[in-house]
């Protein structure tokens, strides 16, 4: 399976983004791609504007997302990304959605809110109440997580356990003291946690990181961006996982049961 990571710079106007989205998704399937992933929150970001996700919201069937199949039936391609769906009057869902031939194939709610760093997502965000789902791509079994999931072990040992090969990871990293070690350190650490390629791909800008990345099973960063808008691409290569779970056994060694959500 190859895998294309669009790192984009967020605007403000849901039709420009899904422009970007559009465009990218033509070039990575001109380049061979079977799936491409996109950031955290893609219909608007305006870090001036504090309750614009709420604003901007729309529903898994509205003009966005209508926009985002149609190319994928046009294209063939497998679009991942998160977009903000209402929920109660004045919340929102962080939903992690999956479309592929011109359906929505997946869709996660995120379950862990970003309460951290002076920050809230609880504020206006509902967290979800079910663990994500597995997508196949190419006969590549991938695991859905979002954002400050990363930083729940838990989650991605789920994944691993129920039978990821891969970990897509969409987000909009902020910015601040040690936040790319942070982001580095743990996209790596859950792929040697779980001997699962990740695939990680954070939004640029003023407020967030970029640095998108492809993790292999062994934790060997194989593909990355900076911080400006890319495309990269990953190879995901079956053969390199079992090697990495013949000589790394962790899940058969692992004295634990299966991750279970509260």
């Amino acid at each position: 399976m190859r895998a294309a990571l669009g790192q984009i710079f967020v605007s403000r106007e849901w039709t420009e983004n899904a422009d970007t989205c559009v465009s990218l998704m033509r070039e990575a399937r001109g380049n061979g791609a079977d799936l491409l992933l996109v950031p955290e929150g893609i219909i608007a970001r305006d870090i001036r504007e504090e309750g614009i996700a709420v604003r901007t919201a729309q529903a898994l069937d509205g003009p966005f997302m209508q926009r985002i199949m149609a190319e994928s039936k046009a294209t063939g391609i497998t679009f991942m990304g998160t977009i903000h769906v209402p929920a109660e009057p004045g919340r929102v869902y962080n939903v992690f959605v999956a479309v592929r031939g011109g359906e929505l194939i997946a869709a996660y709610r995120k379950l862990h809110l970003y309460d951290a760093f002076s920050s809230l997502e609880s504020d206006t965000v509902t967290p979800g109440t079910e663990v994500p789902p597995l997508v196949e791509v190419a006969g590549v079994k991938i695991g859905l997580m979002t954002c400050y999931d990363v930083r729940f072990p838990e989650l991605a040992r789920r994944l691993a356990v129920d039978g990821a090969d891969v970990l897509a990871l969409p987000a909009a990293w902020v910015r601040g003291p040690l936040k790319e070690y942070h982001w580095q350190t743990l996209v790596t650490a859950r792929a040697l946690d779980n001997t699962c390629y990740v695939l990680a791909a954070g939004e640029c800008g003023p407020r967030n990181i970029g640095a998108s990345m492809a993790v292999d099973p062994l934790g060997v960063v194989f593909a990355r961006a900076g911080e400006a808008p890319a495309l990269i691409y990953a190879d995901i290569d079956l053969k390199r996982l079992e090697h990495a779970r013949s000589v790394l056994p962790v899940l058969l060694n692992r004295r634990f049961g299966r991750p279970e959500l509260q």
